[in-house]
């Protein structure tokens, strides 16, 4: 009897605030005084859950696919970088099981936004809403985050891989 293979996978990013941008989490336009920065939308929760997929698999991080130098990416959405990590797991015949994530940040609020960032990240990557778990939580004002200078998100995954 041959046993499905099921593999984990971490991911972990941040992303510091700036002006004059958006606060994208989990693909919703989050109200901020503050937006992130990156060569992305710089959705820190969308790139943590990537990585954690891209382990999984046990390819390269998020920087091989989306390199910050590439300048035809620019500001490219976050979701659609899911999208090619689903892609590359249906390509190595993974099915995702779930991701579970946590973004910790003193500002903005987040919890009011749980439900739409489930419902893209879901269908970003072709599972339920019930597979994806978000928490949010804050750094109890010490460090970067609790000095509000930026996000950070982790994030795990399973996979099986028949």
């Amino acid at each position: 009897m041959k046993f499905p293979k099921i593999r984990t996978g971490i991911g972990y990013d941040v992303h510091q605030f700036a002006p004059n941008r958006k606060c994208i989490l989990g693909g919703v336009d989050i109200p901020s005084e503050m937006g992130l920065l990156g060569h992305s939308d710089a959705d820190v929760l969308c790139h943590a859950i990537a990585d954690a997929l891209l382990g999984a698999l046990g390819l390269p991080d998020i920087g091989f696919y989306f390199p910050p130098e590439d300048d035809s990416i620019e500001g490219i959405c976050s979701l659609d970088i899911l999208k090619k990590c689903r892609s590359l797991a249906e390509e190595h015949g993974a099915e995702i099981q779930n991701v579970d994530s946590a973004l910790v940040a003193e500002a903005p609020k987040i919890m009011p936004h749980l439900v739409p960032m489930k419902e893209n990240i879901s269908k970003a990557l072709g599972i339920r809403p019930q597979q994806v778990g978000i928490k949010a939580t804050t750094n109890e004002t010490m460090g970067f985050v609790g000095r509000k200078e930026g996000i950070a998100a982790m994030a795990t995954t399973c996979i099986v891989i028949e």
